[in-house]
């Protein structure tokens, strides 16, 4: 019996042996390199752009001597600009002209109804932007124009007057080529003291607006 199990386990441990002998010759599995991700290059936002843009325009015309009246309207028109990236910082210069339905009336201290309207407004003004890649907070600030119709129970005026305009927004780069933008604007077009009205009246305005443009 003793003979047996001897014999049993010389044959197991010839067996191991063998085992382990093959194992060692086998060939190493060969090691292939992980591939490396691919590099996205950071957005610039250098060069030159048209788009559109549209939204709501609503202020406070002031007539001397008349009180206030509030105006409201829509705005939508284009947009053409041009952009400079520095490192993170993107300086850039954009114009725009809109079509402009911006009322507004009070009652006169005549009698009847003073009336005030904005039916076209553009501006040029300078952009200072900072860029988080593909999104870019901006304020800007330049030089407004429109036109301005007032009118009393006796009589009207339709001029074009230059101001000023100040704000900001942010714009996000989209697919290819396209960019949105949402933006604050704060447009004056000062005071006219015309005498066939009878009385001075103002105009300022708050713009919110958004925008889609085409970079080339």
């Amino acid at each position: 019996m003793k003979r047996v199990i001897l014999a049993g386990v010389s044959a197991l441990a010839v067996v191991t042996m063998m085992g382990a002998a093959n194992a060692a010759d086998l060939p190493v599995r060969q090691q292939y390199p992980t591939k490396a991700p691919l590099y996205a290059a950071p957005y610039n936002w250098t060069g030159f752009y048209l788009g559109i843009n549209g939204g709501g325009s609503f202020g406070r015309s002031d007539w001397s001597g008349a009180g206030s009246s509030t105006t409201s309207g829509a705005l939508v028109g284009g947009t053409i600009g041009y952009n400079w990236q520095f490192n993170q910082t993107v300086i850039g210069l954009e114009g725009d002209a809109d079509w402009s339905s911006l009322r507004g009336s009070t009652s006169s201290a005549l009698g009847g109804t003073n009336e005030i309207r904005n039916d076209y407004l553009a501006t040029v003004r300078g952009r200072l932007g900072y860029a988080f890649d593909r999104v870019m907070p901006y304020v800007t600030g330049g030089l407004a124009i429109g036109n301005v119709k007032a009118s009393t129970p006796f009589s009207s005026t339709d001029d074009t007057r230059a101001g000023w305009t100040v704000g900001g927004g942010v714009e996000f780069a989209l697919a290819g080529p396209w960019t949105a933008k949402v933006e604050y604007l704060y447009a004056d077009l000062g005071k006219d003291s015309g005498s066939s009205l009878g009385t001075d009246v103002d105009f300022h305005t708050n713009i919110v607006r958004a925008g889609l443009n085409y970079r080339f």
